[in-house]
């Protein structure tokens, strides 16, 4: 037995499986627009007031259509500050 057993006999899937593990690995760190593992979260940019700016915008759009009344949005307001 020489070496031309070694295509023949389905080791050729290992070296292919390792191609795939490794593009896989290179994505999950490389792919997705910077260089971080998918596990890392950036809070740097995160504001803690950053959620109850999108529903007060969200709660003067909806008065402003007329969804709700004053009372309503005066008390929505004072609930979500």
């Amino acid at each position: 037995m020489g070496p031309e057993y070694f295509w023949g006999g389905g080791m050729w899937i290992f070296p292919i499986i390792m191609l795939v593990v490794m593009l896989v690995v290179i994505y999950l760190i490389f792919g997705r627009g910077r260089m971080a593992p998918p596990w890392y979260y950036d809070d740097r940019n995160y504001r803690k007031d950053d959620a109850s700016d999108k529903a007060l915008d969200i709660l003067k759009q909806r008065y402003a259509k007329g969804e709700i009344n004053k009372e309503e949005f005066d008390r929505i307001k004072k609930d979500i500050i």
